[in-house]
């Protein structure tokens, strides 16, 4: 999250959207892979039934929580609702993840993959809404640190939850993460964030520009995370 904020950050103030939609889709398309990839697996290969579970609490708790915290658009809170969602995903992920590390340390190398994988990118998404807004991008440093706050003291205590209880704790990191990907698509319609497309002079045709962009972006981000896991798997 370190290295991709900063570059969020940067593309929040650049004058054409071309960059905006290369970067929400890159990160987008990395973050639905990667959930894809490494998280969906292991909910489902923990517990077949709660992960499932899992992953549509999780996506579910996302998009209410995005939804009816827009009330909160009212408030001068320092944190966005991506930084909040990423958040819960951190807590949740961290918990499972410092009891997998400490049963099986020999998944090493693909769990750091997936957490880089998806977290760069979400550094990127979340401090281009932060810094569009106006907000400083320190908020995001709780969900940077979250996996290893929760993470750390699970792996040192030896805590081994129950096949139900990890299947559904990755079932809802897998969830939410899913939500917050889906919710960074650009779509390029007029009013949207992630593809400011009513900016255009020149209507219809700079936004179907825009959008054939967009799904390039996309693929290429989910690309480059397959390109990982080959790597490593």
């Amino acid at each position: 999250m370190a290295i991709g904020a900063p570059l969020g950050r940067r593309a929040a103030t650049a004058d054409h959207p071309l960059e905006s939609v290369w970067g929400y889709g890159l990160a987008s398309g990395a973050m639905v892979t990667s959930a894809a990839l490494f998280l969906v697996p292991q909910a489902i290969g923990q517990h077949g039934q709660f992960g499932s579970l899992g992953i549509a609490v999780g996506f579910l708790a996302g998009y209410v929580g995005h939804t009816l915290g827009h009330r909160l658009t009212h408030l001068d809170l320092p944190v966005d609702h991506t930084a909040a969602e990423l958040t819960v995903h951190a807590l949740a992920a961290g918990a499972i993840i410092g009891a997998i590390y400490t049963a099986m340390p020999s998944l090493t190398s693909v769990l750091g993959v997936a957490l880089v994988s998806h977290k760069a990118p979400a550094g990127y998404a979340a401090a281009r809404r932060l810094a569009g807004q106006g907000r400083s991008v320190l908020a995001l440093a709780l969900p940077a640190a979250a996996v290893g706050l929760i993470a750390l003291p699970v792996g040192i205590v030896g805590f081994d939850p129950s096949s139900v209880v990890r299947g559904l704790l990755f079932g809802v990191a897998a969830g939410v993460f899913l939500h917050v990907a889906v919710d960074l698509l650009p779509e390029c319609t007029a009013g949207s964030e992630t593809c400011p497309a009513d900016a255009a002079v020149d209507g219809h045709r700079f936004r179907d520009r825009l959008r054939t962009h967009a799904a390039v972006s996309a693929v290429v981000g989910g690309a480059a995370v397959v390109l990982a896991w080959l790597l490593v798997v």
